[in-house]
């Protein structure tokens, strides 16, 4: 049988590379790479679904899956995973000096429905106690005006989201007219001096976020497109294995005692987030239980604020033959 030629969109990861070099190959799949930035991928798949495989933001995921919109199906890959405590900006000023202060202000996000802004709000609800209402919340673009909410939203009752098109939330932090940014990546104003993290030593408290409650925050998953799963659904299983053979991988790169990596002593510091982490199963795991607690705090969080009309469970939004795994 001829293998399938399938384009896949994604970052250039360290964990993907040897997938999307040929070194470890997916049995049945010849998988032509394309190299993007994640909001460029999310936008164009979610919209055009311009490749057969997917990076793909598990906000818009999810909110599309509740929706009936998903032009994917998810297997449970994960390229990215960042913890978000270090996702909270504010002016370098004192006004804002702890999480508690935030209730009663005014916080710009991107979008309500990125995945990294998701992970803040279920915090700053869960671990800090501020409600969504306690909160005048406005959608804007980070740097540059325009940007617009992909996801289509079911706010909670009493929940304010005002949108504003010509502002960024850079500008009008600086400017006063936000209290505090929610944002994956740093805003222009932190290059500057202007802006400032919350935290600005947040590794101890995404740390105890962690301990409190084993969630190390997925951000992104792999898709595969609809017409491509519903004609050879066996994609699933093969992709996933192949993206675990080179997560393998990378792995033993790192753990190598060479310079794999221009970081001396890099080996330490993967053995230790290896202990801390992931203590007892695989480094990086893919698969469902292994990340169990991690989906089901996410798939609430996204009910509670309303990027999905409903609470998904998990076995809604991957394909059922990577759900179960063949034992001897």
């Amino acid at each position: 049988m001829e293998s399938l030629k399938l384009t896949m969109a994604a970052q250039d990861y360290d964990h993907f590379r040897d997938l999307t070099s040929g070194e470890v190959k997916a049995q049945g799949i010849d998988i032509i790479p394309l190299f993007y930035r994640p909001h460029d991928a999310f936008y164009r798949f979610m919209t055009y679904a311009e490749w057969e495989i997917s990076e793909m933001s598990m906000g818009g995921y999810c909110s599309s899956v509740a929706d009936g919109a998903a032009k994917g199906v998810g297997i449970p890959v994960f390229p990215s995973r960042v913890f978000r405590q270090s996702a909270i900006f504010v002016r370098n000023d004192e006004s804002i000096t702890r999480p508690e202060d935030l209730a009663g202000k005014r916080v710009g996000v991107p979008e309500w429905g990125m995945t990294a802004v998701i992970y803040v709000r279920g915090w700053l609800m869960h671990q800090i106690g501020i409600s969504l209402s306690d909160i005048d919340w406005v959608q804007a673009g980070m740097n540059e005006p325009g940007r617009t909410e992909k996801a289509a939203l079911h706010l909670p009752d009493g929940v304010k989201l005002e949108q504003i098109a010509e502002k960024s939330c850079n500008q009008m932090l600086i400017d006063g007219e936000l209290d505090a940014i929610f944002t994956a990546a740093p805003p222009a104003g932190f290059r500057s001096g202007q802006i400032r993290r919350l935290f600005p030593d947040f590794q101890p408290v995404e740390a105890a976020y962690f301990d409190e409650t084993g969630i190390f925050p997925i951000m992104h998953c792999m898709v595969i497109r609809n017409d491509i799963y519903e004609r050879y659904p066996w994609t699933a299983t093969v992709l996933t294995k192949a993206f675990g053979e080179a997560r393998d991988r990378s792995v033993e790169r790192l753990m190598n005692h060479g310079t794999h990596v221009p970081m001396p002593w890099a080996f330490l510091t993967v053995q230790d987030y290896h202990d801390r982490l992931f203590a007892g199963q695989e480094y990086w795991p893919y698969g469902i239980e292994p990340n169990r607690t991690t989906l089901e705090a996410f798939l609430q969080y996204c009910a509670e604020q309303g990027v999905t009309d409903r609470r998904l469970a998990v076995e809604e939004i991957f394909a059922k033959e990577v759900q179960t795994e063949a034992r001897e």
